[in-house]
């Protein structure tokens, strides 16, 4: 079994570093997903009988890595459910593109639609038939000569939203070929990261904020540390 990058743990829920690659969920495609993993490490870890049950209350593409949140009960479930509606749960994603935008920060306002047939969503005029608004604010945290490391907080939760925003200013993800960049990364994955998660905890109601590592990947490494410098 492919080992799990368990961020926290407890009764009622876990968080865990998905790496790029690997679904949240079952699939028919054969690829490996989150999920069952996370199943097969409960059971064996407390030795249940029959099965286990997890509750997945939100995904993040399969070429994309980071932070995801799934429970252990069906309490915990619905409770996490109702933060999301209630808009309580806060993602902040970090994504690297080529080049540098003109603008350090800006607010990204458009219309999407989903082309449920070939898996895609595109920017569209507003009002458009079944098209949503979508909302995201972007910061530039770091630049080498070729590439900057954007973090990004979603106001609204569309399909690939980031990925088709970001295209639509000019600037597609690192390595990812559908929705413009030029070349695709050697593994399949593109330069987006669930960075962190906050959330209220579904039992105690504290404030959980739960930070995922960026991948092992050279690029990533050298980003990350620029970043931090910036910071200081």
């Amino acid at each position: 079994m492919e080992k799990l990058n368990i961020l926290f743990e407890d009764n009622h829920l876990l968080v865990v570093n998905k790496p790029a690659g690997m679904s949240v969920q079952s699939n028919d495609a054969g690829i490996p997903c989150l999920d069952e993993l996370v199943k097969k490490y409960i059971k064996d870890k407390f030795n249940k009988p029959g099965d286990v049950f997890l509750g997945v209350t939100h995904r993040i593409d399969t070429p994309v890595s980071g932070a995801v949140i799934l429970v252990r009960t069906s309490k915990a479930l619905a409770r996490i459910n109702e933060a999301f509606r209630n808009r309580e749960v806060k993602k902040t994603y970090w994504a690297v593109v080529s080049g540098r935008p003109e603008r350090n920060s800006a607010t990204l306002r458009h219309w999407i639609r989903k082309d449920h047939s070939r898996n895609f969503s595109k920017i569209v005029p507003p009002n458009t038939p079944e098209a949503q608004e979508a909302v995201l604010d972007y910061k530039l945290i770091a630049s080498t000569d070729h590439h900057s490391l954007l973090e990004i907080n979603l106001h609204t939760g569309r399909h690939h939203q980031i990925r088709v925003q970001l295209a639509a200013m000019g600037f597609p993800i690192r390595g990812d070929v559908k929705y413009g960049a030029r070349r695709g990364n050697g593994d399949g994955s593109i330069n987006l990261h669930s960075r962190f998660v906050s959330f209220p905890h579904p039992v105690s109601k504290e404030m959980m904020g739960v930070l995922a590592p960026v991948p092992n990947d050279p690029l990533w490494t050298q980003l990350e540390a620029l970043a931090s410098e910036a910071s200081l």
